[in-house]
């Protein structure tokens, strides 16, 4: 059987989201510290940047198998000590890709990144629900989503300022750096959790597997998932080429500092569960994606620079709402199969993204980024009709 919840008055549950909202932070910049190199990748190994995009795919791939996997871990061995040899795995992982030159090994590499930093996203959320009373869950939820959708402009931000001036490989030595100071936060000042069960079995959350793709609402909630990083990762990557170019003619400096911008958006992503409250999860969550959708499709028919800016800031605050309202209803579809419910959620969230820069990358080349632009919002519209396509009946013994 599982142990007993620790007593919640013990808990300083400020601190614990502070340093959960810094681990996703921190950890999933690992996703993004790629995009802005990807032309230098394509220069010093003299490849396509097709194939220096699969630096952030492959990441993306191994991130997606390990969110199967280490949920099912951290009910068997803790919460906590999976995060922890996570981090510590993710140190040494970073270490070696610094030093390797050599394409190939970085793909290898950077796969094994991907699979050590799954040991975060599904087993924090897991945590939080087991950790936290429940009127606390979902403002803890969104702080922590807000650390995964910062990521994505700090971890660009961050890659560009870093590889200008020191090289690329010093990137990786920095996340290494952070990860072990992020090992030790989450060692010393996160409680350990209150479940365990050291007899359950890794394979039993996959026998359930079959029962979640019958649930046509819960199918329709992972369409949305599919979609969502995936527009993200691809406005990144275009929104990068588009202001280097003729248009626009900015520096790499001048790009960081438009990215950096971007993360004004991301603050709307703590007051989702509040606005959730008040309009409904589905509200919110269809909301998001129209906002973010409109804005996607403007970026490449704007030739003013402040106004494209505001529009990015725009797209990025849609899908910072849809984040923590998607998970939420994820959760609330699941039912009773809730904790494999929300790990197949994390691996089609991030199997998106493991495509994102490709899909960027073939709409550019219609040679029009408008057309591009346009394409990435058509395909983000398809989220948003599976959106309102769903009908929110959470399945008997649905867990609250």
């Amino acid at each position: 059987m599982t142990q007993p919840v620790e007593n919640n008055s013990s808990k300083n549950y400020t601190l614990m989201t502070i340093i959960l909202c810094w681990a996703g932070m921190v950890i999933m910049s690992s996703l993004y510290v790629t995009i802005p190199l990807i032309p230098l990748f394509s220069d010093i190994f003299e490849i396509s940047s097709t194939q220096a995009a699969t630096a952030g795919s492959i990441f993306s791939l191994g991130f997606a198998i390990g969110c199967l996997v280490y949920g099912a871990v951290s009910e068997k061995y803790g919460r906590k000590m999976v995060i922890c040899i996570g981090l510590i795995a993710l140190t040494f992982i970073s270490l070696f890709i610094g030093t390797v030159r050599d394409f190939t090994w970085i793909i290898v590499l950077r796969g094994l990144q991907g699979a050590a930093a799954a040991t975060f996203s599904p087993v924090a959320l897991a945590y939080v629900v087991e950790m936290y009373p429940a009127q606390k869950r979902m403002t803890a939820i969104g702080f922590i989503t807000t650390g995964f959708m910062v990521a994505g402009i700090v971890g660009q931000v961050m890659s560009g300022i870093v590889s200008q001036y020191y090289g690329w490989y010093s990137i990786f030595y920095l996340l290494a750096a952070l990860y072990s100071v992020t090992a030790i936060l989450v060692l010393k000042f996160l409680p350990k959790g209150g479940y365990q069960d050291e007899k359950s079995s890794i394979l039993k959350p996959f026998r359930n597997m079959g029962r979640l793709f019958a649930r046509k609402n819960l199918l329709l909630a992972y369409l949305v998932a599919l979609v969502l990083l995936m527009s993200f990762v691809s406005m990144s990557t275009a929104l990068g080429t588009y202001l280097s170019g003729p248009t626009f003619g900015l520096s790499n400096q001048e790009i960081l500092y438009v990215r950096s911008i971007g993360v004004l958006g991301m603050l709307v992503s703590p007051f989702a569960g509040r606005l959730a409250g008040r309009f409904g999860t589905l509200g919110i969550m269809r909301s998001g994606l129209l906002i973010a959708m409109l804005g996607l499709a403007s970026l490449g028919l704007i030739s003013n620079l402040t106004l494209l800016v505001a529009m990015s800031v725009i797209f990025i605050a849609g899908i910072a709402l849809v984040g923590p309202a998607l998970i939420t209803l994820v959760g609330q579809l699941g039912g009773p199969l809730q904790g494999i419910a929300v790990s197949v959620y994390t691996f089609i969230l991030f199997a998106g993204t493991s495509l994102g820069p490709i899909i960027a990358i073939q709409c550019m080349k219609t040679g029009s980024f408008p057309l591009t632009f346009i394409l990435l919002a058509v395909v983000l519209g398809i989220g948003l009709l599976a959106a309102c396509l769903i009908r929110n009946k959470a399945p008997k013994g649905a867990v609250s």
